[in-house]
């Protein structure tokens, strides 16, 4: 039987879309600190020792310097088995960044993807992605034989069939977990012992969700028997029991997920490459996290959402946007809510170099929507004082690098919030060209320097795209503006405006590197389907790639 879907009955809500630009304000990266089969994880790199430089011009609370990156998630690189992972590409696209002179590579959520393989709506806050997993990197360590993945299928060299891949990947993690027994003794004995005592406060809950969910056929929680839904604490000890073997496989998943992530991200850290992560404000209904955490959101007493999340109508929806995602108890359970945030935060600073934080807004105010409503039209803005956890977040860990997405519905305490503590917010340069306004606040122009530019984002089409789609008065005012000659050369041109403005970090995503079309776009908000599907060519990405963005970074001293 093929690996199945998760089933679309929870209501897992879409990515935001937040870069329509209904309502916008008026109003640094890292230093840190090689055959990619090779490296591994030192006791210096292991350490995490940020070395975080404060840049002559930046905020005094902010560590960033002037640099910039490329946004390009692992499932879009290129490789044998379906979809990008963390094998041999990914050191590859390193090495192309380093020889670009590029100080980022912005990644999307980690997190195992559910219902439309959207990462922002993972089965879990803290674990990762399964099918991220590098297959060649088993071979590597004995997990798999070269027998194994010596004829694989034939997939789609520029998508990501997801169905397929995965059935494909399942097949080989399921080998290489009943070898891992055979081979757990010493220093990786330990090493993994030692990743179960330091991730038993989400790992347990997780494994076990992950389990009921392939009992009940990928369902949604929901739709358990009540004793699985419900779970009590007697349920939960006999679970556990049953089904062991289904639990000991998705720890074994995410310990080797954390051994090559760790050593991904050392190697870049190696080059002078910072990983930016991204994390949800919200987590999905169907997730470990809400199943076994149903405490912390606002759920009555048969579990289901008293209000979710959403955004309020605009010009760009009449009606307004219905997410889904459940709100947290951020008053009448407010201690264990912190808690449970500041526990995730410390998951991400595990993870990333630099923390983005997607919809920042929602820290000072969300849009509450009565659950059970078909729109967002009856929602009303709710204030959770976000003030305190990011207070709490810096008493604990100390400043941090974190970008404050701050695209839609932003308010002067909104900015107010996010300059508090030092987090630079973001520009898409999409938006500013389309107000055919030269006093725009989104043309690089204008930029502020705590921001970081983009030319767009994964919600956004490629920059060739947009253009091609635009109305004829943008597309003058873009030729006006850039003073190009042909597509190619206005992306181009686009790009280095974004380089050459006052934002302390500019970033670029891959297909704009590329200078892609429309069929290359990353993301769709509001559909749920045939998303996230993006993958480059290798043999598209060549020499000349690297020595523009690198004689570009250059000039607009971006070095980092």
């Amino acid at each position: 039987m093929g690996l199945r879907q998760p089933d679309a009955g929870c209501h897992q809500g879409v990515d935001d879309g937040e870069v329509s630009r209904s309502a916008r304000p008026t109003a640094s990266p890292f230093s840190r600190r090689t055959g990619w089969q090779d490296f591994d994880v030192t006791a210096e790199t292991a350490s995490r020792t940020r070395r975080l430089c404060i840049g002559e011009q930046a905020m005094t609370t902010t560590p960033f310097r002037r640099s910039s990156g490329v946004l390009l998630h692992l499932t879009s690189l290129p490789g044998r088995y379906g979809s990008g992972d963390m094998g041999e590409e990914a050191y590859r696209f390193v090495d192309f960044l380093a020889k670009a002179r590029q100080r980022l590579w912005q990644v999307l959520p980690l997190g195992p993807t559910g219902y439309g393989n959207a990462p922002y709506s993972a089965a879990s806050a803290f674990a990762g992605n399964p099918w991220l997993l590098s297959l060649d990197r088993l071979v590597a360590d004995g997990l798999l034989d070269a027998a194994d993945v010596a004829n694989p299928p034939a997939f789609p060299v520029q998508t990501v069939d997801f169905g397929w891949m995965m059935d494909y990947r399942n097949r080989l993690l399921r080998k290489a977990y009943e070898r891992f027994p055979a081979r757990r003794e010493g220093a990786l004995a330990e090493d993994y012992h030692k990743f179960l005592a330091e991730n038993r406060h989400w790992l347990d809950d997780f494994a076990l969700f992950m389990a009921l969910k392939q009992r009940h056929d990928q369902r949604c929680w929901r739709d358990w028997p009540d004793e699985d839904k419900f779970c009590s604490p007697a349920r939960r000890d006999v679970l556990l029991a049953e089904c062991r073997a289904e639990l000991d496989y998705h720890r074994f998943i995410q310990f080797e997920f954390q051994r090559q992530w760790a050593a991904l991200r050392a190697y870049a850290n190696s080059k002078q490459i910072s990983i930016v992560g991204d994390i949800p404000i919200f987590v999905g209904d169907d997730s470990a996290d809400v199943w076994a955490n149903k405490q912390l959101f606002q759920f009555d007493a048969e579990s289901r959402p008293l209000f979710v999340a959403g955004c309020p109508p605009d010009g760009f929806a009449p009606t307004g946007q219905l997410w889904g995602n459940p709100h947290y108890r951020w008053f009448d359970n407010r201690e264990a809510v912190l808690g449970w945030w500041l526990d995730r935060f410390a998951k991400q600073f595990e993870l990333y170099d630099i923390v983005r934080i997607d919809h920042f807004r929602g820290f000072e105010a969300y849009w509450e929507i009565p659950g059970g409503d078909p729109t967002a039209e009856h929602g009303r803005w709710v204030q959770p004082n976000g003030h305190e956890l990011f207070e709490r977040l810096q008493a604990r860990f100390g400043p941090q690098p974190i970008i404050a997405e701050d695209l839609g519905t932003i308010t002067e305490e909104v900015t107010a919030l996010r300059r508090a503590f030092g987090f630079p917010g973001m520009k898409i340069f999409q938006f500013g060209i389309e107000s055919c306004n030269p006093a725009d606040a989104f043309l690089p122009e204008n930029y502020e320097e705590d921001s970081v530019a983009y030319t767009g984002t994964h919600d956004n089409d490629t920059t060739l795209g947009w253009y091609r789609a635009s109305a004829q008065s943008v597309r003058e005012f873009v030729c006006r503006y850039s003073q190009a000659t042909d597509e190619v050369s206005i992306v181009r041109d686009l790009v280095r405006r974004i380089w050459a403005s006052r934002s302390v970090i500019a970033i670029v995503p891959m297909q704009d590197v590329l200078a892609q079309a429309s069929d290359c776009r990353m993301n769709f908000p509001g559909r749920a389907e045939h998303q996230w599907q993006y993958r480059y060519d290798a043999s598209h990405l060549v020499d000349w790639h690297a020595d523009w963005l690198a004689q570009m970074t250059a000039e607009c001293q971006r070095l980092g």
